[in-house]
């Protein structure tokens, strides 16, 4: 696939939240449509005679590209049909494929391949699980759902799920503390160096730094923070914590940089956000990990990032 298509097609999905089905088989219709109308497309040509509907819209249409790619599961029981959003999604669709028709020519061959990588991550996206047990501390949970994200990016080389995790799991603990609004959330991926950030989280003076393996590099920021003025705070895993201490202590920074191993970090505050009752706890958690799901939806465009809580 030319890069500048690729590219392009990543930022449409992740802009446009093209992730979950309903959008998944707009997306793999209207490709179809463009086969066959060529491009550009006229989008009010493409919506049913009474204007309710996308055009072609529904399960057979979708099974029947899904089957070319040797996909027999379900991708939506109506293809998409029903949901509300379908003639927004086909029209946002309709004017990125146009646009990128007058660029250059469409591999649509290229594109609809590319949904169909779409549909196979979502077919495999099972949510991390936890269970909330009055038998068992809540640092466990909190090392369970790291342990799950671990597990998964040994199975999946070159994922960063537990990076990922840890951001997003104190991203959200510091939104239900602190209250939504007061700092910016970012996607794993957008990096403090290309964003310009001071930190993974800014607060007040503090530069908040969240990382599984601390290295040399995060110990540099770390400096241009206090140069800056900052108070850097590293979050990272118990492994990760004896390796953050000694580095700083070697970039002679060790009285500088305060360093927080995330169990810790995150239960603490689930005892205080929940007053140390066993019903506030219940609550605390179930507002962390539902304040999580929403950040994985605004700033991810993999759902497997996502918690499901049982109580």
């Amino acid at each position: 696939m030319d890069d500048d298509l690729k590219e392009a097609l990543i930022a449409f999905n992740k802009e446009r939240k093209f992730t979950r089905k309903g959008p998944l088989c707009v997306a793999l219709v209207l490709t179809q449509h463009a086969r066959k109308m060529g491009l550009p497309l006229d989008p009010d040509k493409l919506l049913t005679e009474k204007g309710g509907q996308v055009l072609g819209l529904g399960k057979g249409a979708v099974q029947a590209v899904l089957k070319r790619h040797d996909i027999t599961r379900v991708l939506a029981a109506e293809g998409g049909r029903t949901s509300r959003g379908s003639i927004d999604n086909m029209r946002e669709y309709v004017a990125f494929l146009n646009a990128q028709a007058e660029m250059n020519q469409v591999d649509l061959d290229a594109v609809e391949a590319f949904w169909i990588q779409r549909v196979h991550e979502f077919f495999s996206a099972k949510p991390f699980k936890i269970r909330l047990d009055a038998s068992r501390s809540l640092r466990t949970l909190v090392r369970d759902m790291l342990v799950q994200a671990e597990e998964r990016q040994r199975n999946a080389p070159g994922m960063q799920y537990a990076g990922a995790v840890l951001q997003h799991l104190v991203g959200a603990k510091l939104d239900c503390a602190l209250g939504v609004g007061n700092f910016e959330h970012n996607s794993f991926s957008t990096s403090d160096a290309q964003s310009g950030r001071a930190g993974d989280f800014f607060i007040g003076d503090v530069a908040l730094h969240v990382t599984t393996a601390p290295g040399e590099a995060v110990i540099g920021r770390c400096r241009d923070n206090i140069d800056d003025g900052h108070r850097p705070i590293i979050v990272t895993t118990s492994r990760g914590l004896s390796a953050a201490e000694v580095l700083a202590e070697n970039a002679g920074l060790g009285d500088r940089i305060d360093v927080f191993e995330v169990e810790q970090f995150v239960a603490l505050n689930l005892y205080e956000l929940g007053k140390f009752a066993a019903e506030g706890r219940r609550t605390a958690v179930g507002d962390v990990v539902t304040r999580y799901n929403e950040i994985i939806e605004n700033f991810e465009t993999d759902p497997s990032l996502k918690i499901e809580f049982k109580q």
